[in-house]
């Protein structure tokens, strides 16, 4: 068995070890947690199979980025965990047909698409050029149209979110950082003239009582 023979059973085994755990863990973040450990996996997956770019993103874009603001979301909310397991058995049955059935899927995608091809005559074959530059010029030469579409709807996704975020609502107080610059001290302040001492005011009884 080779080096990389052996490295891909270690990170596959690790990979499903974690994954197993990401939906088995009591606490939240820990699950998180070993979702990460399971991207990195995948990751090394990846660089075994020369795809350095799609490793570099996956660790980049997901762990990065995606991974880290689920887990600061996970730990600032206060989440009841009694809430959560209650109908765990109840639904577990649909879950595990469901789960069998894309295992099954993905075994016969898999078996289908590694039968009778020979990796090896087309690695011989290949030119030596880097997978970002070849995926760079599929991007932005086949692919020019759909990059352009999917990158205008994120920046609409983008505008839209910084809108509704920083929309005026009725039941906040929202206090204009450009209103307070701008104003005086008159405007800020009034003074109000009183007399140092008044008269106590007379209890109503003995006023009644005057007046009779």
């Amino acid at each position: 068995m080779s080096v990389t023979t052996g490295l891909f059973y270690i990170f596959s085994t690790v990979l499903l070890i974690a994954a197993f755990r990401v939906i088995t863990a009591r606490n939240p973040v820990h699950a998180v947690l070993f979702l990460v450990l399971t991207f990195f996996q995948a990751a090394m997956i990846w660089m075994l199979l020369k795809a350095e770019f799609l490793a570099i993103v996956l660790v980049l874009v997901y762990v990065g980025a995606v991974m880290v603001l689920f887990l600061f979301v996970v730990m600032m909310m206060d989440i009841h965990l009694d809430t959560l397991r209650q109908g765990f058995w109840k639904h577990f049955p649909f879950a595990a047909l469901i789960g069998v059935v894309i295992a099954l899927e993905m075994s016969a995608v898999l078996m289908g698409g590694f039968r009778g091809t020979d990796l090896a005559a087309g690695a011989a074959g290949a030119p030596s050029i880097s997978n970002t530059q070849e995926l760079g010029k599929v991007l932005f030469t086949q692919y020019l149209f759909p990059l352009e579409v999917a990158a205008a709807i994120l920046m609409v996704a983008m505008f839209a979110a910084i809108a509704l975020t920083l929309r005026a609502r009725k039941d906040s107080k929202h206090v204009s950082a450009g209103h307070q610059v701008r104003v005086k001290a008159k405007d800020r302040m009034t003074v109000v003239k009183m007399t140092a001492t008044q008269a106590a005011p007379e209890p109503e009884s003995q006023a009644a009582e005057v007046k009779a």
